[in-house]
């Protein structure tokens, strides 16, 4: 399950490690995530966000093998998961997606919430496979990925699939910065973030939920999210 620490001088910047599995999105862990949110936003003085994981992925995305057993509560899942989207994309701090590993489908998505992203170069890939899976984004999903990544590179990576390794993403910008090995990764968006850990605060929530109204406005539109 997902963990909270600190690093960074003061302590300033929290690290979420999604875990060292393939992180799918189903509640349990979208209940410790949030949790865990809420530790952070009670926190006073500079700090920022890292999300990382341990493993050999990021996030492979949704559970669908559990939403697929799941009735009507797959529905609350898939809306849980637009919200954290939401959520992320808003906070009133600084974050960066350490992405040692695998990033797929929402858990790319998950990626794109945040402000910056660091990427290993050497291995793992940044991927939207709903193309070939026969899955469709939803309005939000779209929105979010066309908002982050332009018109041209959403669509390339929407409707080809393309798997993305870590030099190819930076190329792309997709990615801010890459590292060649898991800490330097970790290492790397530690001290991203930590520069930019006094910019937290009320004023800085208010720019991004202005920068993505759009963007929130979709992803919070539970009627436009797939039952």
């Amino acid at each position: 399950m997902p963990t909270l620490t600190h690093d960074g001088p003061d302590g300033a910047v929290a690290v979420l490690d999604l875990g060292d599995t393939e992180n799918r999105f189903h509640p349990d862990l979208l209940a410790s995530v949030n949790d865990l949110l809420d530790q952070v936003s009670a926190c006073d003085g500079p700090r920022a966000l890292v999300t990382t994981a341990t493993g050999k992925f990021f996030s492979n995305g949704l559970d669908l093998d559990w939403m697929s057993a799941a009735g009507q509560r797959a529905a609350d899942n898939l809306a849980d998961v637009h919200a954290l989207l939401a959520r992320l994309l808003a906070l009133p701090m600084v974050t960066v997606a350490a992405i040692g590993g695998h990033a797929f489908a929402a858990g790319a998505m998950l990626t794109l919430a945040h402000d910056l992203r660091v990427m290993r170069a050497d291995r793992g890939f940044w991927c939207l496979p709903e193309a070939d899976l026969g899955l469709p984004f939803s309005p939000g999903m779209s929105a979010l990925i066309t908002a982050r990544l332009g018109p041209a590179r959403a669509h390339e990576a929407m409707v080809t699939a393309y798997r993305y390794g870590g030099r190819d993403a930076r190329t792309a910008g997709i990615v801010d910065d890459t590292a060649d090995a898991h800490q330097a990764v970790r290492d790397r968006a530690v001290a991203l973030a930590a520069r930019h850990a006094a910019k937290a605060g009320p004023a800085l929530g208010t720019i991004k939920t202005t920068l993505h109204a759009a963007v929130l406005a979709a992803l919070r539109d539970v009627e436009a999210v797939p039952a």
